[in-house]
């Protein structure tokens, strides 16, 4: 389980964006974080993958403390971020295989994998080019590919769908969907709630008391 403890997230003397927000996200769920721009779902997304800290409170996988031990709870997750911020040196292929490698998925058929992958997502034979080529579509899919080819049991996703043609949208939806029947723990923030909606186990509205 992923539990939030009576978190609160404020910046300097502002009003918290984030006030005393406790929740449990299951095994095989799937959350929709929605509200308004300034809610704090952007926020909230990047303590769960520990680019911030709590000001108060603190963010639990099983028993373990995720901003204590950060790079133990790493290794079991996996984000789409709302901005890329991909190295650009590297071809998708290179960042896939590298993820891969970081995380100790790496197998004898690896090279199958990430091909497959990237097949699934749509990503053609542009992926042998430097990230610092592509397109924001293609940034996105790549980002995708990242961060299912670690394998993870949490799946934390900004935006997951922006910029995505038709075919990699639906083909994202069905990764999602998969990945919760496996029993992940999937978080999402998205403006194209629509197309995610149907998928999910809660709605969490963000700016409001639960």
């Amino acid at each position: 389980m992923l539990v939030l403890d009576s978190v609160t997230k404020q910046y300097g003397q502002h009003e918290p964006v984030i006030e005393s927000m406790s929740h449990t996200f299951e095994p095989g769920t799937l959350t929709m974080l929605v509200g308004p721009n300034g809610a704090g779902k952007t926020t909230l997304l990047r303590m769960l993958s520990v680019l911030a800290y709590p000001t108060a409170g603190e963010v639990r996988y099983d028993d373990l403390n995720v901003h204590d031990s950060p790079y133990r709870y790493l290794q079991h997750v996996g984000v789409v971020h709302a901005e890329a911020g991909l190295p650009e040196h590297l071809t998708a292929v290179e960042l896939l295989e590298w993820v891969a490698r970081s995380r100790n998925t790496w197998s004898a058929n690896g090279t199958d994998q990430v091909s497959g992958l990237l097949d699934r997502l749509r990503l053609d034979e542009r992926r042998a080019n430097l990230l610092g080529t592509y397109s924001s579509g293609m940034l996105k899919k790549v980002q995708i590919g990242a961060a299912f080819i670690a394998r993870p049991k949490v799946l934390l996703m900004d935006e997951p769908l922006r910029s995505l043609d038709r075919a990699t949208t639906d083909a994202t939806i069905d990764m999602v969907e998969e990945f919760v029947s496996d029993g992940g723990i999937g978080i999402v923030a998205s403006h194209l709630d629509s197309e995610l909606r149907d998928l999910a186990t809660e709605i969490v509205t963000m700016g409001e008391p639960e």
